[in-house]
């Protein structure tokens, strides 16, 4: 999962960047506003994967989620087809 969770965070990170890149070049204060708070939750959800207790019942269905988001990366090089969910 640790690998999963730095993948994501990546790809996320990217998307950031992309996103600030493209706003600042062509405008585009919409698809910041859309996108980049999306992407923070994301990014969020995946740092404090570790801080929730493994006995907690939320974190599989936590896992699971962070495999269904990935999934929106599947065509990057570095993902990995056993984090499918």
């Amino acid at each position: 999962m640790d690998d999963l969770l730095r993948f994501l965070r990546a790809r996320v990170g990217e998307d950031q960047h992309a996103y600030a890149y493209i706003a600042q070049t062509f405008g585009g204060d919409a698809l910041l506003d859309s996108h980049l708070p999306m992407l923070d939750l994301i990014d969020m959800l995946a740092r404090d994967y570790n801080t929730v207790d493994p006995a907690d019942s939320r974190r599989a269905g936590l896992a699971y989620a962070m495999r269904v988001l990935a999934q929106s990366y599947a065509g990057h090089p570095a993902y990995q087809q056993e984090w499918r969910p």
